[in-house]
């Protein structure tokens, strides 16, 4: 069999990423915008993105980092609270500000303090998403302390996703970085119009045993946490399966090397520098490269009820050692995920 070199497709969207503000912003942008051409862009800053004018100002932010040249269009989302105005969300979402509304359970991840304490506090906002068509992005983990990180996801599938989508089976979700093969079983049984998943790089890559080879591995600690070798391979024959319900979304979450060696690290993997060659690697290991495309480039685009894109990207085969470390502009370091190790593809300049 003839080894493939080289892969075209059209240039793929990232629907979840972290750029977080300030400094940090305009040193981790540029490498998504080398590998996508829109992302979706999460809206937990401190404070969050809770209004149509606070949106406006952090695209204005993204758009100012953009390196000159490159087109990249950022989707803006808006942080769902116990106190969100309908309203509001309305008026973002006629004017193309909004691109959809993003809920994270009080206390499921960083930045999620001001989340939704209990799905009946948004029930009427939800009603008016269902109405006007826009999509929920849901963090899908219950918080209660009781239960066991591992298996938070599935608990919250029965508790919370399979009542909402009973009760409002109109509305458009996307279950965000699905972690468990409950989860991927959830989605294959729903409406392919109204419920989709992303699945992230690292997902693909990692079970919860890479977080304790030769000693703890904070660069590798996110939130849905990585669960079982069986979830793993659930995720990734779901991802090369071209399934419809099923896109990408890398959850590129940087935080300074500083705060995830703490004694409390945060949670989050650095991907967007890697993104694409992990992807293209995780595909071919399971001889779906046919598929790579509709995965990165289609499905989401249909689901969102966007156009794809017109311009193209290439994967070559040639391997390139992935830094160990990666300077911001103020000196901060962020670790890559895949950090000093070769991988066997890269992206072809743009």
């Amino acid at each position: 069999m003839t080894e493939i070199t080289q892969i075209t497709l059209r240039r793929p969207d990232d629907w979840h990423v972290h750029f977080r503000d300030d400094d940090m912003l305009s040193s981790v942008v540029p490498a998504t915008v080398a590998e996508f051409a829109r992302a979706i862009v999460m809206p937990n800053l401190v404070p969050p993105v809770t209004t149509v004018a606070g949106a406006e100002a952090y695209r204005d932010r993204i758009n100012a980092a953009v390196p000159k040249g490159l087109e990249f269009k950022p989707l803006m989302t808006a942080y769902l609270t116990d106190q969100t105005s309908a309203d509001e969300l309305r008026q973002g979402f006629a004017a193309g500000v909004f691109a959809a509304v993003k809920l994270y359970p009080q206390g499921a991840t960083t930045n999620s303090t001001s989340g939704v304490s209990d799905i009946a506090n948004v029930m009427s906002v939800l009603e008016t998403m269902q109405e006007i068509g826009m999509p929920l992005l849901i963090h899908g983990e219950v918080t209660d302390p009781d239960i066991d990180i591992f298996d938070r996801e599935a608990v919250f599938i029965e508790r919370v996703l399979t009542p909402l989508i009973a009760k409002l089976p109109g509305l458009k979700v996307v279950f965000e970085h699905v972690t468990t093969k409950e989860a991927v079983d959830f989605v294959l049984g729903g409406d392919v119009k109204t419920l989709a998943a992303t699945i992230t790089a690292h997902h693909l890559v990692i079970n919860r045993s890479d977080l304790f080879k030769g000693g703890i591995r904070p660069h590798l600690y996110c939130l849905p946490i990585a669960k079982r070798e069986l979830h793993r391979q659930a995720l990734r024959a779901a991802a090369t399966s071209g399934d419809a319900r099923f896109f990408l979304g890398t959850d590129t979450a940087p935080h300074g090397a500083h705060l995830k060696e703490s004694a409390c690290g945060c949670a989050g993997v650095y991907s967007a520098p890697v993104a694409m060659p992990v992807y293209t690697q995780a595909f071919e290991d399971e001889g779906a490269l046919d598929r790579l495309e509709a995965f990165a480039s289609l499905n989401g685009p249909t689901f969102y009820g966007l156009p794809v894109n017109d311009a193209k990207i290439t994967m070559t085969r040639q391997d390139w050692t992935v830094p160990e470390t990666i300077m911001t502009g103020e000196g901060v370091a962020l670790k890559p995920f895949m950090a000093g190790e070769i991988l066997a593809w890269q992206l072809k300049a743009l």
